[in-house]
């Protein structure tokens, strides 16, 4: 069993070298990925936000949890590419002979979302702090949020495995993420929801992205968290188990 795990790590380290390695090479994809975000929380706090009671004086405040499930909504989308894109090329299939873990090759896609997505969502973290972005939290609140962060780029980089595996274009594979980009316009990342009509309401208050923004809001700001956190794992978790199986069934059924 302990060589068994040995072989699954050292296997999963070389994917996610031969992954990030992409990354490194074609740093635009992050780029894209951190700037689309930063320009509408730009925006929206300079442009819009004057327009906007959200019931805070600082608005950026209320924005950038929002923000940060964008900018992971957006970033995934890219690992539903690459992985379309091995899919096509044979890559994956010429990984089937070869004596190496058959899940590591995914794990090396998902881990290097994680690690592309961090560096995003640490990039807009700080163009935050230049406007005005300001966190009485202590260490273990931060650690919360970083906690929640991961596990929704996880829950959504497993989706966006399906996608990749599954597609039989390319606009197919990254088409799965425009929903998953809107939904926090209709959440409370941008206004409350008291301010929507009772049927949009209604779907805002129930739907996974305001319990996690209201969960990372209330932490950032080093205020009571309530049931929020709880909602929000167990959708993160939830989203998780599901798109792991199906990512997993597809990954097998094209061996």
């Amino acid at each position: 069993m302990e060589a068994v795990k040995k072989h699954f790590f050292s296997d999963m380290g070389v994917m996610l070298g031969r992954s990030m390695r992409h990354i490194t090479r074609s740093m635009d994809t992050i780029v894209t990925v951190t700037v689309m975000p930063i320009a509408m929380m730009l925006l929206f706090v300079y442009v819009l936000g004057g327009a906007i009671q959200a019931g805070t004086d600082n608005y950026v405040n209320y924005l950038l949890p929002g923000i940060l499930l964008i900018a992971i909504a957006s970033g995934v989308s890219y690992t539903a590419f690459r992985l379309f894109t091995d899919v096509k090329r044979g890559i994956m299939e010429g990984f089937h002979p070869m004596p190496i873990s058959r899940s590591a090759v995914l794990w090396g896609h998902v881990l290097t979302s994680l690690v592309s997505n961090t560096i995003s969502v640490v990039v807009i973290i700080l163009v935050a702090l230049v406007m005005g972005f300001r966190s009485s939290a202590g260490i273990l609140p931060w650690l919360a949020v970083a906690g929640i962060l991961l596990m929704f780029t996880l829950a959504l980089t497993w989706v966006a495995a399906i996608a990749g595996l599954s597609a039989k274009t390319v606009d197919g594979a990254s088409a799965f993420s425009y929903p998953i980009i809107f939904l926090p316009f209709i959440s409370s990342a941008f206004v409350p929801t008291e301010s929507m009509p009772s049927v949009v309401r209604a779907f805002a208050e129930n739907q996974p992205v305001t319990a996690i923004v209201e969960a990372i809001r209330a932490l950032l700001s080093d205020q009571p968290v309530g049931n929020d956190i709880w909602i929000a794992l167990a959708w993160c978790i939830g989203i998780l188990l599901v798109a792991y199986f199906f990512a997993m069934r597809a990954y097998k059924k094209g061996i």
